[in-house]
């Protein structure tokens, strides 16, 4: 069997990149996946200043940050103008600026390759990834069809309602790059390592960058030759015979982007659907995702909470909620600092959430549980139901925005009226054993890493162009 068989009867595909040519400034090309600071416009402010006109991956996302606005408006010409109103009217600017960026001589001819790349972050060095495309047909992210051995498996539960507008975006593009990190379950952290070494050893980096407003460093390095995609394949097939995990195996999780992997998924089964006499259909790019494996195991690959934020009501109302937490106690603390510290003591044999407002930071305490959002969440979904269109919520990433979300605003921005919950730390061990056991965790469970620790957008594949 050919290295191309095996990698597919793996879930897998070597992907025909496309890198921007030398002359393009990375530092301004590459930018955080979109679903980040999407309380924060500023950051996405100070985005678009350090882009400014020079071509960058900005233009081709939507930040989530601009989601409510209304869906179409007056034709503008600057997709991520944080004045411009529209999400018609983004999409459009997407996609036109894909097809300029084609037809403009930005990228290199196209490579087929998969990248060996190293990320450093304010937090920790040298995380180790692999940019590859993964078979949507070997991916369901409703738990309740998905094939008994589906290859990847969402995380965290999906919520459909997010999807249309990232299926929007996707519909049509003629360009895709990648925000989604996925996980391999490789104990011994052996296989990312192994091909760092050929990639390394052979070649110099095809790229490296500073990452805009301060998120680290990454690199990368090309692996198209046919004995490094034979060794991916061997490494992925011992990973799959250890990754029995009962009756219900699988070789990847998704990690983060369990949404935008969903929605490249409806989009594929759309395309599918409405071209069936079309020749060669199942070699239509938009069969594969762009994805960066990682591996659960990388001494770099922290797990962080994703706080929630809530909008519409106040501490006393949330505290009322929580009222039903079994063995709930309330006391309020002196500062911000104390809180963290007792939320985070991984040795308290309790369930420990920090409430923060305007009013101060309360300790909750209440009986323990497996999972904190596995007991939070239901709370927090019928408070919201039970005052649509007064109380909403939103998911943060890092404490320390959760805090200048709540207390802390930008000079000149006044102050929310919001209520933020510090969840407990996030355990990685036995992920995979409990994915395969319980199917999906809740929605947002758990966070990759810090906010500056996400996958900057780089690598580009042709899907629809």
């Amino acid at each position: 069997m050919n290295c191309t068989n095996r990698l597919a009867a793996l879930g897998a595909a070597v992907p025909e990149l496309l890198l921007p040519k030398k002359e393009i400034d990375l530092a301004k090309w590459a930018v955080i996946a979109c679903d980040q600071h999407t309380q924060n416009r500023s950051y996405w402010e100070q985005a678009r200043s350090i882009a400014g006109d020079s071509p960058s991956t900005l233009n081709l996302i939507y930040p989530e940050v601009y989601l409510e606005e209304p869906v179409c408006s007056a034709d503008r010409t600057n997709v991520n103008d944080s004045s411009t109103p529209g999400r018609e009217e983004r999409i459009a600017a997407i996609h036109r600026t894909m097809k300029e960026y084609l037809n403009e001589d930005i990228f290199s001819p196209p490579q087929k390759s998969l990248v060996y790349v190293e990320r450093d972050t304010p937090f920790h060095l040298s995380r180790r990834g692999l940019v590859i495309a993964l078979d949507l047909e070997d991916y369901n992210w409703n738990a309740g069809s998905a094939p008994p051995l589906s290859l990847i498996r969402p995380t965290e539960g999906t919520v459909a309602e997010r999807l249309p507008s990232r299926m929007e975006v996707r519909r049509s593009a003629p360009l895709e790059t990648p925000h989604i990190l996925v996980l391999i379950d490789d104990e011994e952290n052996a296989l990312l390592p192994a091909l760092g070494e050929r990639a390394k050893g052979r070649d110099s980096a095809l790229y490296d960058t500073e990452l805009m407003l301060d998120s680290g460093r990454v690199r990368g390095w090309k692996l198209d030759k046919e004995d490094d995609w034979n060794c991916l394949a061997d490494g992925l097939k011992k990973l799959t015979g250890r990754s029995l995990h009962g009756t219900n195996p699988f070789l990847y999780a998704v990690g983060d982007g369990n949404h935008s992997l969903a929605a490249a998924k409806g989009v594929w089964e759309e395309y599918k659907a409405a071209n069936q006499s079309e020749q060669n259909l199942m070699s239509h790019p938009a069969r594969w995702a762009l994805v960066e494996l990682v591996n659960l195991y990388d001494p770099a690959m922290s797990f962080e909470p994703i706080h929630r934020l809530l909008f519409g009501t106040d501490a006393a109302a949330v505290q009322q909620r929580l009222l039903h937490l079994s063995g709930y106690r309330c006391r309020k603390l002196g500062s911000l600092p104390e809180l963290t510290g007792l939320v985070q003591d991984g040795q308290c044999c309790l369930l420990r959430l920090g409430l923060i407002s305007q009013r101060g930071c309360f300790l909750i305490e209440a009986d323990p549980v497996p999972l904190a959002v596995d007991t939070l969440q239901p709370l927090l979904d019928s408070m919201i139901e039970e005052q649509k269109g007064i109380v909403s919520l939103d998911y943060i990433h890092g404490s320390e925005e959760l805090f200048r979300l709540v207390v802390k605003p930008n000079p000149g921005e006044p102050a929310n009226n919001a209520v933020g919950i510090l969840l407990p730390p996030f355990r990685k061990q036995g992920l995979f054993e409990t994915i395969a056991k319980r199917g999906p965790l809740p929605r947002k469970s758990f966070s990759m890493g810090e906010s500056e620790e996400k996958r900057f957008y780089l690598e580009c594949r042709r899907l629809f162009g």
